[in-house]
């Protein structure tokens, strides 16, 4: 595991969970590393990169650090010969995020991205329900939004804010990216071309952050750079318009993930705060279909682990991605497994993005 944070500890259980063994942690600095070491009960705090990728016992490494180390170590990974899960953004730029996609493409090696809704087993009800002409034989309208709060308080920061260490965008490289990656996955119809607009609502934050999602940060105040908020309209590569609101200043919005595809016969809506249900919605009624694992989509059922009922969130999806990347690496093909090529795709998005909110016009999405 390359990093020590809340994300390198979920990285962590479901790597346990899956199977694997893990052999240690690279932290910010040899004793934090030791110290991490020693809570995670795992044999090594690795002193520094060379050291990981020198261990013969490491199949994989697991990037879980700041958004600017990821080509660093996902390259260096790689061509040690190591199996990668790398955290979005892939790159900061477009030119990184090409660069890691193509080398992981011309390896043999499994590079895998989290973007793990896709793994709620009724996000996949919906997706073959869509497939299967349930809502019509054509979609009319996309819209949605992905909304948090966490960075309301004027006073917290942390590295996400600063260019630098999180890249030139903050909420939608962060958790928009997440939206448009479902979206287009669930509907299998990209994003062609974008216009949007960005807003700093804090113009100032500490320039030393606390943990992300608890508490404030400290030091002196320095000038935001990223943005808190953004809005898009988007054209689909058949013609369907959409929209989005992207957003980490919401007061009440914990990790409301949520859109809804309006079809020629039918609705559906899915909500990332309340998981176990899609809205489905017809001229002359609508209903909730619950998760079941007993029923439905065979993707539906083989990513159910608990009974209907028995309430499935955000780790399961988790857990499920890293058992299928490990899958991958023994030889499976499961369905959906986000790939290093989906990280790319997410770039070129956030690019058209940041360059849209700058001229203020309609942008080409890179294919």
């Amino acid at each position: 595991m390359l990093g020590a944070g809340m994300v390198a500890t979920l990285h962590r259980r479901a790597a346990l969970l899956a199977g694997a063994e893990v052999t240690g942690v690279l932290a910010s600095t040899p004793q934090r590393s030791r110290e991490v070491a020693d809570q995670w009960q795992v044999p090594t705090g690795y002193r520094d990169l060379d050291e990981v990728l020198g261990d013969d016992r490491v199949d994989v490494v697991h990037v879980c650090t700041p958004n600017a180390t990821h080509a660093e170590y996902a390259e260096a990974a790689l061509r040690a010969g190591k199996h990668v899960i790398c955290e979005k953004p892939l790159g900061v730029s477009v030119e990184q995020a090409e660069r890691m996609a193509d080398l992981a493409a011309r390896s043999d090696l499994v590079a895998t991205v989290p973007f793990v809704y896709r793994y709620h087993p009724i996000v996949r009800e919906l997706r073959a329900r869509l497939r299967a002409g349930e809502f019509g034989d054509r979609l009319l309208l996309v819209h949605g939004s992905y909304l948090q709060d966490w960075m309301l308080s004027p006073d917290v920061s942390g590295w996400r804010v600063f260019p630098d260490s999180g890249g030139p965008s903050r909420a939608f490289a962060d958790i928009g990216s997440h939206w448009c990656d479902l979206v287009e996955w669930v509907t299998g119809d990209p994003f062609v071309e974008l216009t949007a607009a960005t807003s700093i609502a804090v113009r100032d934050r500490p320039d030393v952050g606390g943990a992300s999602f608890t508490g404030p940060g400290s030091g002196a105040r320095v000038p935001v750079r990223t943005e808190d908020s953004a809005a898009l309209l988007l054209r689909t590569e058949s013609g369907v318009l959409a929209s989005t609101t992207i957003s980490q200043v919401s007061a009440g919005r914990k990790n409301r993930l949520w859109f809804e595809l309006d079809g020629a016969r039918g609705s559906a809506v899915f909500d990332q705060e309340a998981p176990e249900s899609i809205w489905l919605g017809g001229a002359d009624e609508s209903r909730i279909v619950v998760r079941d694992n007993g029923t439905g989509a065979s993707e539906q059922r083989r990513l159910s682990q608990l009974p209907a009922g028995h309430a499935q969130g955000y780790a399961q999806c988790f857990e499920a991605f890293v058992a299928d990347t490990y899958a991958a690496i023994d030889g499976a093909a499961p369905e959906g497994l986000p790939s290093f090529a989906d990280g790319l795709r997410s770039a070129r998005l956030v690019d058209a993005l940041l360059r849209s909110a700058r001229d203020g016009s309609w942008t080409k999405v890179q294919r």
